[in-house]
C-alpha cells in the first residue's frame, strides 16, 4: 500500500494539487482558445495570413509564455500586468479582424467569449496576488 497523500501531486514533490488547479484551469482555457484561434485564423484572406493572422498567433504565444512565467515566478505582479496587456492586445486584434470582415460576427462573439473568460481568470489571479 502506498503512503502517498492524495492531496499532493506526484510529479511536483510536496506541492499540493490545490495550488496547481487555478493555473491548470487557465492553461486549459488557453489551449481551448488556441485551438479555436487556429481554426479562425485559417479563414483569414490569404493576403492577411502573414500580417494580422501572424500578429494574432504571436500574441497568443506571448500570452502562453507569460502565463507560464507568472506561474513559475515568486514575484508575479509585473508578469501578470504584462499578461493583462497582452490579453487586451488580443482583444484588439480580434475586433480588428471582425471590423475588416475577416471573421463573421458569430465567430467574433465566440472568440471574444473565450478571451473574456481568460481575462476573468486573470482578474481572479490578480486579486489573489494583491491579497
Amino acid at each position: 500500500m502506498s503512503h502517498v497523500d492524495p492531496g499532493h501531486d506526484q510529479g511536483r514533490g510536496s506541492a499540493p494539487r490545490q495550488h496547481l488547479r487555478p493555473f491548470e484551469a487557465m492553461i486549459t482555457k488557453l489551449e481551448e482558445l488556441d485551438d479555436y484561434s487556429h481554426v479562425a485564423l485559417r479563414q483569414y484572406p490569404k493576403a492577411e495570413r502573414h500580417l494580422l493572422a501572424a500578429d494574432t498567433r504571436q500574441c497568443l504565444d506571448k500570452i502562453l509564455r507569460l502565463t507560464l512565467a507568472a506561474w513559475k515566478r515568486y514575484h508575479k505582479k509585473t508578469t501578470l500586468g504584462e499578461l493583462d496587456v497582452e490579453i487586451e492586445v488580443l482583444r484588439h486584434l480580434v475586433r480588428k479582424a471582425e471590423r475588416l470582415r475577416f471573421i463573421t460576427p458569430r465567430r467574433y462573439k465566440v472568440w471574444a467569449e473565450h478571451i473574456n473568460e481568460l481575462g476573468r481568470m486573470l482578474g481572479g489571479w490578480l486579486r489573489a496576488q494583491r491579497a
